[in-house]
């Protein structure tokens, strides 16, 4: 089980940003911007590559859910922004096996990211 399985399930504490039938968001445990929270599947899917046609409904839900959760947070403008990161692989910096989408935002976000 991963440490997002465990947070959905209330195993672990988080404060939850936002919840609906399919994700839950809460804040990284070690943001790289002053808004930075991981918006995650219910349903497990293990990376964005791996990802099926079955899978279409969950992950428009992960985007349609970052845009509730910019605007919530005050960032949903386009004077200020905000980036969406999916990571798939060890080599793009993946940690844990569970798709999920950073939202980062509260500082200017400079291109190239990485």
């Amino acid at each position: 089980m991963t440490i997002f399985e465990k947070i959905i399930a209330r195993e672990i504490p988080a404060p939850i940003v936002y919840e609906d039938d399919l994700v839950a968001a809460f804040n990284d445990i070690n943001p790289q911007a002053p808004i930075h929270v991981l918006i995650v599947p219910k349903k497990i899917i293990p990376r964005v590559g791996e990802a099926t046609a079955e899978n279409q409904a969950t992950l428009g839900a992960l985007l349609l859910a970052a845009g509730k959760i910019a605007t919530q947070l005050g960032v949903n403008e386009t004077s200020k922004g905000f980036r969406l990161v999916i990571n798939n692989g060890q080599d793009a910096g993946e940690t844990v096996p569970h798709l999920h989408v950073h939202l980062l935002a509260g500082r200017e976000l400079t291109w190239p990211p990485g």
